[in-house]
């Protein structure tokens, strides 16, 4: 009888699981429809000032019109590629040199200082220098999204590194293994859930520091959509290009979800 009851408390478990994400997403759609909805009623009650806030029906019929002819679709592509391309390069860059830094513990030793400095500078206002050096295009802007997000992902890696329990190295080096051996094997593995939580930010500073690339040189991209309907007081232009940006970065939140997912069911 114990294993038909152990199998029954697991069925249960699940459900509780299953009836719990039901419950979060159930709460996620009423937020998200009463957000909408407040917008709505309170442009068209004139509580807000409708030109500048727009409205979310003005905003559809405006989505649905640039979709429609087609305008909208190379802005979207652009933006889109310059922040996975910063994300992926700002990632990678920060888990290879906090792998440096840890290899060397007179370098970490060294970089530490600037690296603080570093993360307290505001990366933002080196958009102008990164453009001049890198000139007016893809490059400078892909650049600010990787530099944006590098620091940050360096120094919670390297602390992750730093805090695996040391009885792993001492275990693994006590049948002979080497420091590089003892990394691959444990230090890293074991620093996996920070980095998928440093992934999970950096989606966040990736579309900052591209937005920002685009506010400054750009001639498409939803950050140039911003600054344009800005310019020429079309309000709705830049909630639609604002509405556009929340919904791709909660898709790449959501794949780095999945990928946290995968590596926890292959890993575990």
């Amino acid at each position: 009888m114990k294993p038909k009851s152990d199998h029954h408390l697991f069925e249960a478990y699940k459900r509780n699981l299953q009836r719990e994400k039901k419950i979060v997403l159930t709460w996620q759609l009423i937020i998200l429809v009463g957000f909408f909805a407040i917008w709505e009623i309170t442009s068209r009650l004139n509580w807000i000032d409708p030109l500048l806030f727009s409205s979310p029906s003005k905003v559809i019929q405006q989505l649905i019109e640039k979709f429609s002819d087609g305008s909208i679709l190379p802005h979207i592509q652009a933006t889109i590629l310059e922040t996975v391309l910063g994300f992926i390069i700002g990632t990678l860059a920060g888990i290879l040199i906090a792998t440096i830094l840890w290899a060397s513990l007179r370098l970490s030793k060294i970089m530490d200082p600037y690296l603080v400095i570093m993360n307290a500078m505001p990366k933002v206002a080196l958009g102008p220098i990164i453009i001049v050096a890198l000139g007016p295009g893809y490059t400078s802007i892909i650049a600010m999204g990787a530099i944006i997000s590098v620091v940050i992902t360096t120094l919670v890696v390297y602390s992750g590194f730093r805090e695996v329990d040391p009885n792993y190295e001492k275990v693994l080096k006590s049948f002979g293994a080497s420091r590089w051996q003892c990394f691959k094997e444990a230090i890293f593995p074991a620093t996996m859930p920070t980095m998928i939580s440093t992934l999970k930010v950096n989606v966040g500073l990736s579309w900052v520091g591209v937005i920002v690339g685009e506010f400054l040189v750009s001639k498409e991209g939803l950050g140039y959509l911003i600054v344009y309907g800005f310019q020429v007081f079309d309000f709705t232009l830049v909630m639609s290009s604002l509405i556009i940006i929340a919904i791709v970065a909660g898709i790449m939140y959501k794949g780095v979800e999945k990928i946290e997912s995968w590596l926890i069911k292959h890993t575990g």
